[in-house]
């Protein structure tokens, strides 16, 4: 199934987006029929996504149960998709950093377009937050530590050719042979049995995402003490000015509306 995510202007991830995608992901693992998802983004600009609405972490526009359940439906999503027993496959069409970025890198393959704006990483150190626990674990898992602590520590957004070189992704193509690549790489996945390749990326990743998952009540009542602190309500709304100077009154009005989904068989 090819997952279409379509929330103008940038993607942007809030609760609904995040329910949005764990709804999706629950249905199409049910699916008898579905044994891949191929994630890529519709909007226009070249963005994967931007990463978390910052309306959702900016403590005076939210509240302690509205946050509880962005924090749950991400935590749920991320931790059962690292650990999914379907293939998936994201397809990076430009910007890919913090929630687009721990997506990806959630994903059994990352294919990346070979255009400038094409980066990732986890950048949230940027914006006075830390990046969560296990975003950083699963980083660790693919770069090393050292390497994973200089990229978090720093909030760097690494280029295509980089993160190809770390590991970061696995391939960048044309931007117009993005779902050509990923629909050769799934025919080398689809030769492997459903159940021996489902097995075994659990024992690599399930006790990971089973502590991840386990992990988000906990990290929801930590996090919001966090956001809730004097400095990250300052940190963020100076964020949140920053981004209200670029947007028009008309995109700022797009943030609010629900995120779209489209998964085509």
């Amino acid at each position: 199934a090819i997952v279409n995510m379509k929330h103008e202007p940038v993607n942007s991830m809030g609760l609904e987006f995040w329910e949005a995608l764990l709804t999706n992901l629950t249905d199409m693992e049910r699916h008898k029929h579905v044994r891949a998802l191929i994630y890529m983004s519709g909007v226009r600009r070249h963005v994967f996504t931007a990463g978390n609405d910052i309306k959702e972490l900016y403590a005076p526009k939210t509240n302690q149960e509205r946050h509880r359940r962005f924090w749950l439906a991400q935590t749920r999503f991320l931790s059962r998709l690292y650990k999914s027993p379907l293939i998936s496959i994201a397809c990076i069409r430009g910007a890919c950093p913090a929630g687009g970025c721990i997506m990806s890198l959630c994903c059994d393959y990352r294919i990346m377009a070979d255009i400038y704006a094409s980066q990732i990483g986890l950048n949230e150190v940027a914006l006075g937050i830390a990046p969560p626990l296990f975003w950083c674990k699963v980083m660790e898992d693919l770069v090393g530590h050292g390497l994973a602590t200089r990229y978090l520590t720093t909030a760097k957004m690494i280029d295509r050719n980089e993160a190809l070189s770390v590991g970061l992704i696995d391939e960048i193509v044309p931007i117009e042979n993005l779902l050509i690549a990923a629909f050769r790489v799934l025919n080398i996945f689809l030769k492997m049995p459903a159940s021996s390749f489902a097995l075994t990326k659990y024992r690599m990743r399930g006790k990971v995402a089973d502590a991840w998952e386990a992990y988000g009540e906990e990290e929801a009542k930590e996090g919001w003490q966090l956001l809730s602190n004097k400095r990250t309500v300052k940190a963020l709304g100076a964020v949140l000015q920053r981004l209200s100077k670029k947007s028009s009154s008309k995109t700022s009005s797009g943030l609010r509306k629900k995120g779209t989904l489209r998964s085509s068989l």
